[in-house]
């Protein structure tokens, strides 16, 4: 009881263009709260009664309500509520007064968002980096991968932004679902554990749920998968192909390579990203072949092997180097 006479008293020193930055920041931070609603609620009418004694008629009286809103309005915030600025110069009455209180609680939130900054992760060749983000969930970035997120989710979403591919375990929040930004499509869920990969060089991407359920939205259209469920999107086509499989997440976690109808050339990129090596192409030939196959911890040679014996590629090694020819 005590306390809201106090924060009522310094409420009305507020109004009044009399209290300290520290009084308003610590009151500002208090109202936040539902409880303090009553008090609220009293101090909004003791305001529209004095304003309904006073019958303000005169120009003058107007022209002073209005410098003093708009000297509060330069205390609380002076060049960043450009809005509220215009709302607080059209104040003819007591009424608007009333509006500040309620504006003002919302200042400090206003505020925070204000100050949020952005951070980024990455990996570089053969490297995978796990993460937590600030909500809790946790996540681990592949070879060659990048994420930015911010330093908090005070927004209705969570975003994220990717490039590459990450295995993750968001925490669940109905009320706010996580989403995956990639330069291809967007990811929401909210919570399970999937993995997305978008790699903006190659030609097939793809989501993959190992639990709960996951939102695709692409440019023009849009898709929900179930857990065991995957989605691959040949970005040169547009066509993509989903199926149901029970297999293992993300086996890239452990050292593992599968391919499922790959591309050679994507093939070719994921081998680069894994095992730091460089690959070329023969001039002149086709390589449209389709890739299959699952390697557990293999070495680059044992791969190599495999993939000329399923696909007739051959392959030269020199040092970091691999020439593919047919």
């Amino acid at each position: 009881m005590k306390n809201d006479v106090t924060d009522k008293s310094i409420m009305r020193r507020y109004l009044d263009d009399m209290y300290t930055q520290e009084e308003a920041r610590g009151l500002l931070s208090r109202l936040k709260d539902d409880i303090h609603a009553p008090m609220l609620d009293e101090l909004a009418t003791d305001v529209w009664k004095e304003a309904a004694m006073e019958e303000l008629t005169t120009g003058m009286e107007r022209e002073k309500y209005k410098e003093e809103a708009s000297r509060l309005l330069k205390r609380i915030e002076h060049k960043k509520r450009t809005w509220f600025r215009r709302i607080v110069l059209t104040v003819a009455s007591a009424s608007a007064v009333v509006l500040l209180i309620f504006g003002g609680i919302n200042l400090l939130g206003y505020m925070d968002k204000r100050q949020i900054s952005y951070l980024e992760a990455s990996t570089s060749y053969g490297e995978s980096r796990q993460i937590r983000l600030p909500d809790g969930t946790q996540l681990i970035l592949n070879s060659c991968s990048r994420v930015r997120y911010p330093n908090s989710f005070v927004e209705d979403e969570r975003q994220i932004e990717l490039e590459g591919e990450a295995y993750f375990q968001v925490q669940r929040n109905e009320k706010q679902p996580f989403i995956v930004r990639t330069a291809r499509f967007d990811v929401r869920v909210l919570g399970t554990c999937f993995d997305v990969k978008a790699y903006s060089s190659d030609e097939v991407v793809s989501v993959d749920v190992e639990s709960g359920k996951v939102q695709v939205d692409l440019p023009e259209a849009m898709m929900r998968l179930q857990a065991k469920e995957q989605v691959s999107i040949n970005t040169l086509s547009g066509e993509y192909s989903k199926r149901c499989e029970e297999r293992d997440v993300a086996v890239w976690r452990k050292g593992g390579l599968r391919f499922s109808s790959t591309p050679v050339r994507d093939v070719a990129k994921e081998l680069e990203r894994m095992y730091n090596c460089r690959i070329t192409f023969a001039e002149g030939q086709e390589f449209n072949n389709l890739i299959s196959g699952e390697h557990e911890n293999k070495s680059l040679e044992a791969v190599l092997q495999s993939m000329e014996y399923t696909s007739g590629i051959r392959y030269r090694k020199e040092g970091n180097h691999i020439f593919l020819f047919k």
